[in-house]
């Protein structure tokens, strides 16, 4: 299959484009576009054969749930039974934005996308392009992440291209996404809300409105015997190629940690990858460094965790060593994300 590429300025978009893009989605065809959060890989949520398609492209498991995405609350209104008066809370607050919402679903929502489940997940993405798209395909996409099951997200086209050229038939170069982590995924389809997974809407955002709120335990440590409700939430995710090996605790006791593994590991042989933050980066002087952000700013590591994952997989290391950050506000989802992609090789120290 030929994938064809498509450059679309967020700023200034292209209609003809657009149209181009949502007509492959009506007629069943796969078209990767941009977000906030990462790219998405866009199919016909209502059209099982599109979405078979969507997950064939990246080799994912079927009992893993897919989110729609929409461009208007309108849409929302056919795709579940009911909406809380809390969810519309969040959306005034949130959409269009990073953030997730499982509703009890409708008939007209295929089981393909809610992995067999009574539940759909639902968002608004804050990106013009997006909208756009489903605005003009007039129906919502279901969007996982654009690359292949198991691998970073893509938070750039090339990325995309990397994982799924040949794959798909069409891909939105839209630039750089901002979030760079997946939305945050909250279940407001039962009596307690619950986070599923942290992202960039954080559980202390939640709880100024919604006392309640709760964390599923399964958003900071690893459960193979999990039954997905939500996406991310059962099988190993944003994976390097490399082993990966986390160390959370206090910054200074981390960084001789992260020197002294590394001088072991680099006199065995191995080409050893640090993750390492603006702070701490003139510390290490053997391996492969890469500066994922700033520990004062978690946001900037949000953004980039996925791209330097990958950067690492460029210089062919044989195992990443990163530095883990404080498990509060956008750290949360870090620390997710770095559990994932470190199969829960996290050591406290």
């Amino acid at each position: 299959m030929e994938t064809k590429i498509i450059k679309i300025d967020k700023e200034n978009i292209d209609m003809n484009l657009i149209k181009e893009a949502a007509e492959l989605i009506k007629e069943g065809k796969i078209v990767a576009f941009p977000t906030e959060t990462v790219y998405g890989l866009g199919a016909n949520g209502l059209d099982e054969r599109a979405v078979e398609g969507l997950f064939k492209a990246k080799g994912r498991p079927q009992d893993n749930p897919l989110i729609l995405h929409i461009s208007s609350i309108e849409q929302l209104k056919s795709l579940v039974l009911e909406v809380p008066d809390i969810a519309y809370e969040c959306m005034k607050r949130f959409w269009p934005g990073p953030l997730t919402m499982i509703f009890k679903k409708s008939h007209i929502v295929p089981y393909m996308i809610t992995g067999g489940l009574e539940t759909v997940a639902i968002r608004m993405p804050n990106n013009k392009i997006a909208l756009e798209l489903i605005k003009e395909a007039n129906l919502p996409i279901a969007g996982p992440s654009a690359n292949l099951s198991g691998r970073p997200s893509p938070t750039n086209a090339q990325h995309v291209i990397e994982d799924l050229a040949g794959k798909i038939d069409m891909i939105i170069d839209g630039g750089e996404t901002g979030v760079g982590l997946e939305s945050t995924v909250l279940d407001v389809s039962g009596d307690i809300p619950m986070i599923l997974r942290p992202g960039g809407v954080t559980l202390e955002d939640l709880q100024e409105f919604i006392p309640g709120v709760v964390q599923d335990l399964g958003t900071i440590k690893s459960d193979a015997n999990i039954v997905p409700k939500s996406p991310g939430q059962k099988y190993r995710h944003y994976a390097p190629k490399a082993d990966m090996f986390v160390f959370t605790g206090n910054i200074d006791k981390v960084v001789n940690r992260i020197k002294e593994e590394t001088s072991i590991l680099i006199k065995e042989g191995k080409k050893v990858g640090i993750m390492a933050t603006e702070e701490t980066k003139n510390n290490y002087t053997q391996g492969v460094v890469f500066v994922v952000g700033s520990r004062e700013n978690k946001e900037s590591i949000a953004s980039n965790l996925f791209k330097t994952i990958r950067l690492f997989d460029e210089k062919d290391v044989d195992i990443i060593i990163a530095e883990g950050v404080e498990s509060d506000h956008i750290g949360t989802a870090i620390m997710n994300r770095m559990m994932k992609a470190s199969g829960g090789k996290i050591i406290n120290i």
